[in-house]
């Protein structure tokens, strides 16, 4: 049998990735369900851009035995995403000037929760991957329900 040169260590990044993406896509499948402007394959790239530039800082040769190196470009990678993620949300907030009321908030927000499931998964925090995820998904779709309820209830009466 031939060596085929897949350590463990690769095989841990394509984990990484993977979850990356697929906690993306499952945020992505209610808002495509609701027709919002960002859905699955939005939702599904942004945390995969993180995970990647997250795992490679992470396996970059000369920062691996400094764990105050990763940090830094850790840091830098987490404002440079934040600059990037808020540029995508800022093009779905938008302001209806005859309600006076502004749209587009929670999926630019969803936009920003993505990009920190993709750097949890490319650290491999996968408590924080698991918890966040559940937590944002009960948002996203269990109190929408509870929201539009209660909206509902206040403008009856």
């Amino acid at each position: 049998m031939s060596d085929i040169g897949i350590s463990f260590v690769d095989i841990t990044v394509v984990i990484r990735l993977l979850a990356a993406t697929v906690a993306g896509l499952a945020l992505g499948l209610p808002r495509n369900l609701s027709d919002k402007p960002i859905g699955m394959r939005t939702l599904g790239l942004v945390p995969l851009g993180a995970a990647m530039v997250t795992t490679a800082t992470l396996h970059y040769p000369a920062l691996a035995g400094d764990p105050n190196a990763v940090s830094r470009v850790m840091q830098g990678i987490v404002q440079g995403l934040m600059v990037g993620v808020g540029f995508i949300g800022a093009g779905v907030i938008l302001r209806d000037t005859s309600t006076n009321r502004v749209h587009g908030l929670t999926t630019a927000t969803t936009v920003w929760i993505a990009a920190a499931l993709g750097i949890a998964c490319g650290i491999a925090d996968w408590l924080v991957v698991v918890v966040g995820l559940a937590l944002a998904l009960v948002i996203l779709i269990a109190l929408k329900r509870f929201e539009r309820r209660v909206t509902s209830d206040i403008e009856q009466h």
